[in-house]
């Protein structure tokens, strides 16, 4: 994938003025590792043949979920090696930090050694540039949820807000907020909260989806 880097430049001039050459952008490319991730449940003819419920589909379905953990697991912190490359790789400090165009996933401190502080999630929202904060969203898992719903602001208000409308996500400090239970626990040294547009942020290719072989 080829990535604008940008530095197209400008500048005034007068009407008969000399119009030398600008700067002109560049693009770099980032290269997407792509793995296989497989299943292979046996049954015997016979078990497929008498029994009372259909086990050929509950075993896709049992095939279905157990996809469905690798891949969320990988897409977290994936370390390349025949599976993707995690979003958490690329935070600063980490394994691909320097491997991205645009440069590492910033990381912003908590103020606290091994916790969450309000001030913290309002530093986090407003250390994203404004270009990516149109769709962005907080991801985490249920234990920091846990944490995160008891902070307040000065005036001792919550800064979740319950979601009393169907469908729709919960708030923390007016953006929505994603579960995501291979996310890292609160802890030190741990980035257990990201936020930002993550459909900028990070790109899922599916090559062909899934395929089932009967033997």
């Amino acid at each position: 994938k080829l990535f604008n880097r940008g530095g197209t430049a400008s500048g005034w001039v007068g009407e008969a003025a000399a119009r030398p050459e600008t700067n002109t952008a560049e693009f770099m490319p980032l290269t997407l590792t792509t793995g296989e991730i497989y299943a292979n449940p046996a049954a015997t003819q016979q078990i497929l043949d008498d029994a009372e419920i259909n086990l050929e589909q509950w075993l896709a379905n049992e095939v279905q979920t157990e996809f469905a953990k690798q891949e969320g697991l990988a897409f977290v912190s994936g370390n390349g090696v025949s599976k993707p490359n995690g979003i958490m790789t690329y935070v600063t400090g980490g394994a691909n930090a320097a491997a991205h165009p645009f440069g590492a996933i910033k990381a912003v401190n908590s103020g606290a050694a091994a916790d969450i502080t309000a001030d913290s999630i309002i530093d986090l929202i407003y250390d994203l540039p404004s270009a990516f904060t149109g769709n962005a969203r907080f991801i985490m898992n249920r234990k920091t949820q846990g944490l995160v719903r008891k902070l307040k602001d000065g005036q001792n208000n919550y800064l979740w807000q319950p979601s009393y409308i169907a469908g729709q996500p919960a708030t923390l400090a007016g953006f929505p907020v994603t579960e995501i239970p291979d996310m890292p626990d609160v802890a030190a040294n741990a980035h257990p909260i990201m936020f930002g547009d993550f459909r900028q942020g990070y790109l899922i290719v599916d090559r062909i989806g899934v395929r089932v072989l009967r033997d």
